[in-house]
This record gives C-alpha cells, structure tokens and sequence, in this order.
C-alpha cells in the first residue's frame, strides 16, 4: 500500500503494506493492528463483501474529524488535509470482518453519544478542546480495556500450555464447544480500530509521508551517519 493520496503522482520510494502497518504496530506499542490478515495481504473474502455503502459522505466528515482531533495541523497538514477519513472508511469496508465493521459503526454511534453526555453537543459540532477531553478519556479506556484482555489471554495460554494433548483428549465430558466460545478472542475495542487507522491512514499518506516526515527520495547517495538533533522528524521508510 502506497500513499493513498495522489498516488498516481507519487511513485518514488513507495512504502509497502507491511512496512507501514509493522511502524504503526510500533507507535501503538507493539500491538498488531486489528482487522486480521486482510490488511497485511490486501485480499478482500467473499464473506467480507457489503451491500451498499457502508460509510456515507457524513460519516466520513465524522471520521476526518475523528482522526484531525488526534492528529491535528501544526506546523504541517493534519489528518483532514491527508482525507484520512475516506481512508479509514475505505479499510473497515475492504478489509474488515462483518463483527468488526459492527463494532466500528456502532463505535461511531458512541462517540457522539458520549460528547453529548458529556459537553451537551453532538462530536461535530463540539470545540476542539471538547473532542480531545473525549478521545483522550475512550483513549484511557479502551488501553485498560486492551491491557486487560492480553494479560487475561496470556493468562489461558499459560493454563492451557500446562495442560498435556493426552490429558485434554481423556478429559470426560469436554464439551469442545463451550470450550471454543470460552477462548475465543472478543471484539477489539471501536477506539483502538479508529485510532490504528487514523495513524496508518495519516503516515501513509503523501501529507504526512513527505511533509510529517522527512523524505527523500531512494536510491540515492549512501551517508553512513548523518547529524540529529533531537526533536527532528523521522525519517520516511523505503520498501
């Protein structure tokens, strides 16, 4: 996947798919991205196909809003110069499952549930100041949500490593169905899919691949080492 905006003007150095999700697997601590394989091959299963347009023209108006909120214009564009909205809606479209489209939909719904609880305004037409006091208390929540579920799943994988094949193949009376719905993973919380997207949206896009970051174009001269100060923007990946 290449920078999504004006990619037919932007060949030079493209970053790849895999390259760009394993950098915003690191900006979120090493969490792998959610919306299964998908994302990583570009392929789209028959059982993912929708009916219709799952986003329309004001739910990605929302997102973009969503995504400038966490990553605002500065000195460079933000994520609505970047349409890191239509990106993001395009992604759960393409690539993500029935369940996780679900979640992230009614995820939406949330939000703006949320802002009017909270500031009596719906999240469109909350100030800036607003929506970042929301997306920084779901942010809170769903990271206590996330830490809660790894360590309860590292927790089962070590109780059922200490099981052997013999003895869960003897064990009398297992049921292998309750078994599968007690271990299978729960739905990724709406706020970590938006704010994984926003990031990978962003950081790929021509905005934020030459303007947030430092690009040069590749091949070019090799410079072993080369000066930094700290505080500079990183530098842009290469596939």
């Amino acid at each position: 996947m290449a920078a999504h905006e004006n990619a037919g003007d932007f060949t030079p150095g493209m970053i790849d798919r895999r390259e760009a999700i394993l950098r915003v697997t690191a900006l979120l601590g090493g969490v792998a991205l959610v919306g299964g394989s998908a994302l990583l091959t570009g392929c789209r299963d028959e059982d993912r196909a929708v009916t219709g347009a799952l986003f329309t023209a004001e739910d990605i108006a929302f997102l973009d809003e969503v995504a400038e909120t966490i990553l605002p214009a500065t000195s460079t564009p933000g994520a609505k110069a970047a349409k890191t909205g239509a990106f993001m809606a395009l992604m759960v479209t393409d690539s993500y499952s029935p369940r996780d489209q679900a979640v992230f939909r009614e995820g939406m719904r949330k939000l703006d549930e949320a802002s009017r609880k909270a500031h009596t305004v719906s999240f469109m037409t909350a100030t800036p100041r607003q929506r970042l006091a929301l997306l920084e208390a779901v942010d809170r929540e769903q990271k206590a949500e996330s830490d809660a579920r790894r360590d309860e799943k590292e927790e089962r994988q070590r109780a059922e490593a200490a099981l052997s094949d013999q003895r869960q193949e003897a064990a009398p009376g297992a049921d292998v169905g309750a078994a599968a719905a007690i271990t299978e993973d729960l739905p990724p919380h709406y706020f970590r899919m938006m704010k994984e997207l926003a990031l990978l949206g962003y950081f790929t896009s021509e905005i934020g691949y030459t303007q947030a970051l430092r690009y040069e174009e590749s091949p070019g001269r090799f410079d072993p080492c080369v000066p930094y100060r700290p505080g500079e923007k990183a530098w842009a990946p290469h596939a």
